[in-house]
């Protein structure tokens, strides 16, 4: 896209940047509730992360209680506890990311090709559906459908002669479920992304190729994945740089002290070890260092990204 500028000849670049915002103003306004958002609940809070440098008397307050420098984080490294959790963090996120991610393009690949218009609208609206159902209701309804005892999915593999599975219970089974499920929740929302990169492809490509003797599966690979391949990138990227979250909501609906063991993330510990136990410290320092690590994974992606002709997220 294009920007025109509407600055007038001698403006300094503050005067510029004036002029351009005042022009597009309507533009800006419609933004601002989200900008205001992100200032008081993900910036403002940012000054809370000195708690993992401190000993943190609530009594006192944060700035009053007493430094106590890299006390914490050198605590935190030294529990065998929390290098399982962090296993267990990058192992689910990568899974997760493994099987999630290339799903809802081969989704969006197979609607695009659909040409029956409400059959693909029919389509859309039912995969769709899940992402707007929380975690809380997913997961009585997983319960419903997988419990050993009651769940309509075991009543029907003893009726078949089989024997019940623990699918919420058994560690070999726990995490295969909580792929799948996510799977199901989020896939049909994804598809949104590269659904509305699709409509920005060239028919003329198309018509080219057909007149080229292309058959579908050539333009699918020379043509439309080509021409959404910048927004997978920066999708991947994205992705990548939340891998240290494995999805707090789902695993702390669904998981129990009877599978910690392969399903207890750094969210999860953050969590009992902050408000359960009131070691905010050690929490804060396991936040932090699990923010630095996003950050960083972030940043080499991009660099990696752009290094192959990539324009990446900034």
């Amino acid at each position: 896209m294009t920007v025109v500028s509407t600055a007038r000849p001698g403006q300094s670049r503050m005067q510029k940047l004036g002029s351009y915002i005042w022009k597009h103003k309507y533009m800006y306004l419609m933004l601002l509730p989200a900008i205001v958002y992100y200032i008081i609940f993900c910036y403002v809070p940012m000054g809370g992360i000195i708690i993992a440098f401190k000993k943190f008397n609530p009594m006192r307050g944060i700035l009053a209680s007493d430094w106590v420098g890299l006390k914490h984080f050198r605590q935190l490294f030294g529990l065998k506890k929390f290098y399982s959790v962090l296993w267990n963090t990058i192992s689910i996120s990568f899974t997760r990311l493994i099987w999630g991610f290339p799903f809802p393009i081969i989704i969006s690949l197979m609607l695009n090709e659909l040409r029956l218009n409400r059959f693909k609208r029919v389509i859309q609206t039912a995969i769709y559906i899940p992402h707007f159902i929380s975690w809380v209701v997913l997961g009585g309804i997983l319960t419903n459908l997988l419990s050993a005892d009651s769940g309509i999915i075991n009543a029907l593999i003893k009726a078949l002669g089989g024997k019940p599975i623990g699918f919420l219970t058994d560690d070999h089974y726990f995490i295969p479920t909580m792929v799948v499920s996510m799977i199901w929740k989020t896939f049909g929302w994804n598809t949104i992304i590269y659904l509305a990169a699709l409509t920005s492809v060239d028919p003329q490509l198309y018509e080219a190729a057909i007149v080229d003797g292309a058959n579908r599966w050539h333009q699918l690979w020379h043509i439309t994945i080509p021409s959404i391949l910048s927004t997978i990138v920066v999708v991947l990227i994205l992705r990548i740089g939340s891998l240290m979250q494995a999805g707090f909501e789902q695993i702390f609906v669904l998981y129990h002290p009877g599978v910690y063991g392969c399903a207890d993330i750094i969210d999860t510990y953050v969590y009992r070890v902050g408000l359960t136990e009131g070691k905010f410290e050690k929490a804060t320092a396991v936040g932090l260092f699990k923010s630095v690590v996003n950050f960083a994974l972030i940043v080499i992606a991009n660099k990696v990204a752009r290094m192959f002709g990539e324009e990446g997220v900034y």
